[in-house]
């Protein structure tokens, strides 16, 4: 097993480390302790890593997103659109056109605006969708947690605030009603808040199912699933569930066990957060007043942004191998030039020394990508993915600027055979083509990529270098024609 200071001599430091068996065993912990047969979907919000995505593929799990990014990387691991459930309270059209194109046709709306909305757009593709209705009930039915209903929100269907509605209202052509979408809160402080969560939505769906005369076939109460985050402890076993759960939704469904019954449960952090660990190393440590202060090369632009502004707790960073000399208190400060940039106020951990590796620990979910990567312009952390000892992915996040064209007042780069050619293959591309479109979200799949390349090279002739062919410029229009070009007019040769 590479140790940590091995794997930083490798790919660098800072480091995201992933291990794929805690995804795992995180995923067999959490169907065991769900109702014999429920789906779980993973929330590719809290980490939407691509190579992590795959391995709860491999786990049996399907996804929740709500984002074309986060689209693409689903359709990037192997799911299909029809594995995926697509929700959030923002959809917009083009969002849904990007998700209709990609074969999705299971969605969570969040008003009946949101249903209308999605209903039109798939009577645009000649497709049909199945809805699950997002519901915000008019009181928690457990305790705290952070809240994402029960109280107002701009998630789902107020209840007390829309006493009007109707079975009639949910009559949407390209659009059905199946059942109900419920996620209360995150994070559930312990096994008898989310229990009750989970309960109280049971009900509730019963009663909404009556009101409004839903045939309900999917049944989605969400999650709650918590795990720690940036510091230590181990992931929670629940044994109080599965019972409970199924005396009422035997009570309240008793088609639950039947065929063509889904219940689903969907989780984040409970699948990725314990698989984590981000590595870092101490730049310096320097007196200030009466205290220290440890300055790393990692900080709220990789991990926990929103920490800086209170929102999240303090990490807490151990030495990857045991130091000695007693523990002190310090500050825990990264490399921003900004008084923001706090991993740790109160940190308690032996002397740091210039060079040393640091680890975080529980950093799998809500790490790299909810943080603020743009900020101050520096570069990403690398990520590893390990199984064991090997090594199954190692990439690092880039940001990058891309021209854009004003919409219909200018031409995109390419040429209209280019064009021509990218439909002729992926016929589902929208109208017109921007530059940024994704081609994963419009259908490009392995077999697809190995056709377009073929037409490309076949169309001017050329052969696009290896050097070219990288999984970046297949991501858009624009990084592929960026690669066709590169061939046409190589550097240095005249245009």
């Amino acid at each position: 097993m590479p140790t940590a200071e091995d794997l930083v001599d490798r790919f660098g430091s800072p480091l995201y480390v992933y291990r794929a068996e805690k995804v795992e065993a995180a995923a067999a912990d959490l169907r065991a302790a769900l109702p014999t047969g429920a789906v779980v979907m993973y929330s590719l919000k809290a980490n939407p890593h691509p190579e992590l995505v795959r391995v709860l593929r491999g786990a049996g799990c399907r996804v929740e997103l709500t984002s074309t990014g986060e689209l693409a990387s689903a359709l990037t691991a192997g799911f299909a659109g029809a594995d995926c459930l697509y929700g959030g309270p923002g959809k917009t059209v083009v969002e849904l056109e990007a998700a209709f194109a990609a074969g999705v046709r299971a969605f969570s709306v969040e008003s009946l605006a949101d249903l209308r909305r999605v209903g039109a757009v798939a009577l645009r593709f000649d497709a049909h969708a199945t809805c699950l209705l997002r519901v915000n009930p008019p009181s928690n039915a457990g305790g705290a947690g952070l809240r994402m209903t029960g109280q107002p929100s701009q998630f789902g269907l107020d209840i007390a605030a829309n006493p009007e509605v109707t079975g009639a209202d949910l009559a949407v052509p390209g659009a059905t009603v199946r059942g109900f979408h419920f996620y209360p809160l995150t994070n559930s402080p312990d096994e008898d808040t989310l229990r009750a969560e989970l309960l109280g939505s049971v009900g509730l769906a019963a009663d909404l199912a009556a009101r409004w005369g839903v045939d309900v076939a999917h049944l989605d109460l969400g999650g709650g699933f918590s795990t720690p985050y940036a510091g230590p402890g181990t992931r929670p076993v629940y044994t109080t569930l599965r019972a409970s759960l199924e005396t009422a939704l035997d009570e309240h469904f008793p088609a639950w066990r039947s065929p063509g019954f889904e219940l689903v449960f969907e989780s984040g952090r409970y699948l990725v957060g314990d698989s984590g660990t981000l590595l870092c190393t101490v730049t310096e440590v320097k007196a200030s007043g009466a205290g220290t202060y440890t300055v790393l090369d990692t900080g709220i632009h990789h991990l926990g942004g929103l920490s800086g502004i209170g929102r999240l707790r303090p990490m807490t960073a151990r030495p990857a191998t045991p130091a000695g000399g007693d523990p002190a208190t310090t500050t825990l400060v990264g490399p921003l030039c900004t008084p923001a940039d706090v991993v740790n106020r109160s940190a308690t951990l032996p002397p740091a020394a210039p060079g040393q590796v640091l680890e975080i620990p529980n950093v799998g979910a809500y790490g790299l990508t909810a943080s603020l990567i743009g900020f101050l312009s520096r570069p990403a952390p690398a990520e590893v993915v390990l199984r064991g000892d090997q090594v199954l992915h190692a990439s690092r996040l880039r940001l990058a600027r891309e021209p854009l064209t004003e919409k219909g007042t200018q031409p995109m780069p390419w040429d209209t055979e280019f064009e021509a050619r990218l439909r002729a293959v992926l016929p589902r591309l929208a109208d017109p083509v921007a530059a940024d479109t994704s081609l994963r979200a419009a259908g490009l799949d392995s077999l697809a990529t190995v056709e377009l390349l073929v037409e490309l090279e076949n169309a001017y002739g050329v052969t696009i270098s290896d050097d070219v062919l990288t999984p970046d410029a297949f991501t858009s229009p624009g990084a592929l024609w960026a690669a066709v070009a590169d061939q046409l007019h190589p550097a240095g040769a005249p245009a």
